[in-house]
């Protein structure tokens, strides 16, 4: 279940591309997303 918050359109929509590129639905994209971007978080802060 995705958490209900505000992002711009221009966001939410970088991110239905990136679905819709990767043959995903859009939650399956939110989840890559977010995903990927924890993980570069993390690697970041290890450093």
């Amino acid at each position: 279940m995705r958490p209900n918050i505000d992002i711009s359109h221009t966001l939410g929509g970088r991110v239905k591309d990136y679905a819709e590129a990767n043959d995903l639905d859009l939650s399956e994209g939110y989840a890559e997303v977010l995903k990927a971007g924890l993980e570069a978080l993390e690697t970041q802060n290890q450093q």
